[in-house]
């Protein structure tokens, strides 16, 4: 590691899953574009997001993460980011009353335009090309030209994230939020769904908590909490040129922030000690998540934390853990064990979706229960170690695809081909969110 951090000292190291760009002159041209352009977000909003942190990691409030996989260009419409924006709110106030705290509300949104790949290249009927990285770097369709590396989608990936960034502020502040509207589209989902029976007690009880309120004059009009929502921005700090490009002096604190987004996170792939990933990260002020995969062992965590969050602060890293429906039970109790014995502030976060891919009919899916079944243990398995489940971290979208098997209006394994959408992983669809929203309030309530 770099003894004196620098935004470019990550350049030193080895640094894994960067495109293979063609065009080095390009490559500097956009960098200095990017460097040139107005931070995405601001000191001020990132250290609030980490303040709304530090109440997780201490059990006062809950990390709800979720969005695309990988965001597309030719999917940016108001309607589409509507909706994905739409379908988290609907799962906080779900979990918000179900686990009596304040839900941290983050997207993965407005950056996630790059995706890691397991093979550089990727063959299609004996023809290799490079593989897909993300539509910042190329484009899904399998052509020579298109999986061409090209520095120019980084400019673009930018101003998409601003207009996002932008349209994401106007909801969140303009009554879209309004805590009544989104208890009405609660309400919705249980009459229509299947399982609505079972949602249907805790939608009574949020729906007579808001007529308690109004009642002792406390509504949208004269509550802004009620009408507003703070809503924070994430994606996979992937693309260190891109990173470094969009990283800015506070004039406030003199420190560094990396403006494309409130919070980053480091993947199963590019989480090495000696990588520079984590040498760019690590000198950044923003809240960070780092994804650990089942091969992860105890002293790679607590290594992680020493370059990572070496004044163990709260609110500071995320451990967002993605090991499967079959291996968690295996594998999170003695890292939870040991982290805990060594006195570290870190959030537990849970991804079902990584660990629970699998091939169905050519397609990548993911079942439903499965998805359940290594939340409902990563509950239980906090409980038994008297440690805090922090949160959960999802690739969803406000759309009816139909990526995902199972859920309450179900989508059986002849359906994917119906709206199978996603340009890399399956999500879960909206149906699918708020089912896995009232299930998760269920067991914090339990």
């Amino acid at each position: 590691m770099s003894p004196t951090w620098r935004p470019d000292s990550w350049r030193q190291l080895k640094a894994e899953q960067q495109p293979d760009w063609p065009d080095p002159k390009a490559l500097a041209e956009t960098f200095t574009n990017l460097s040139q352009f107005p931070p995405l977000v601001f000191a001020g909003e990132v250290l609030s997001l980490k303040q709304h942190l530090a109440r997780v990691a201490e059990g006062k409030a809950f990390l709800l993460q979720g969005g695309d996989c990988a965001e597309s260009f030719g999917d940016f419409t108001a309607n589409a980011i509507r909706d994905k924006l739409k379908v988290l709110l609907q799962m906080a106030v779900i979990l918000t009353y179900g686990a009596r705290k304040p839900v941290v509300k983050v997207g993965r949104i407005a950056g996630q335009f790059a995706k890691p790949r397991s093979s550089p290249m990727e063959t299609q009927n004996g023809v290799s090309l490079p593989s897909f990285r993300g539509e910042s770097v190329n484009d899904p369709y399998f052509s020579e030209e298109a999986r061409q590396p090209d520095p120019k989608r980084l400019e673009r990936a930018y101003f998409q994230s601003a207009s996002t960034l932008n349209l994401l502020r106007a909801f969140t502040e303009g009554g879209f939020a309004d805590l009544h509207r989104v208890q009405m589209w609660n309400q919705d989902f249980v009459a229509k769904s299947p399982q609505g029976q079972r949602y249907a007690h805790l939608a009574d009880q949020l729906s007579d908590a808001l007529r308690f309120m109004e009642i002792i004059g406390i509504d949208s009009r004269t509550t802004p909490v009620l009408r507003q929502v703070e809503y924070f921005t994430s994606h996979e700090a992937l693309i260190l040129e891109f990173e470094q490009a969009l990283t800015r002096v506070d004039s406030i604190t003199g420190d560094y922030f990396d403006c494309s987004a409130h919070m980053l996170w480091i993947g199963e792939r590019t989480r090495q000690l000696d990588g520079a990933h984590v040498e760019f990260l690590r000198g950044v002020r923003n809240p960070l998540g780092c994804k650990i995969g089942p091969q992860a062992t105890a002293d790679d965590i607590l290594g992680l934390c020493d370059r990572l969050n070496p004044n163990n602060e709260a609110g500071r890293l995320t451990l967002i853990t993605r090991f499967g429906h079959n291996k968690i039970a295996g594998v999170l109790p003695s890292l939870i064990r040991k982290v805990h014995q060594e006195g570290r502030q870190v959030i537990w976060s849970c991804d079902p979706m990584h660990g629970n891919t699998q091939t169905v009919k050519e397609f990548k899916t993911r079942p439903f229960d499965n998805i359940l079944s290594e939340i409902k243990q990563f509950f239980s398995i906090h409980k038994a170690e008297g440690t805090i489940p922090g949160g959960v971290h999802f690739e969803l979208t406000g759309e009816d695809v139909t990526e995902c098997l199972g859920g309450s209006m179900e989508v059986l394994p002849e359906n994917l081909r119906e709206r199978y959408e996603t340009t890399c992983d399956p999500r879960l669809n909206a149906t699918q969110g708020l089912d896995m929203a009232y299930l998760i309030a269920e067991l914090m309530q339990s």
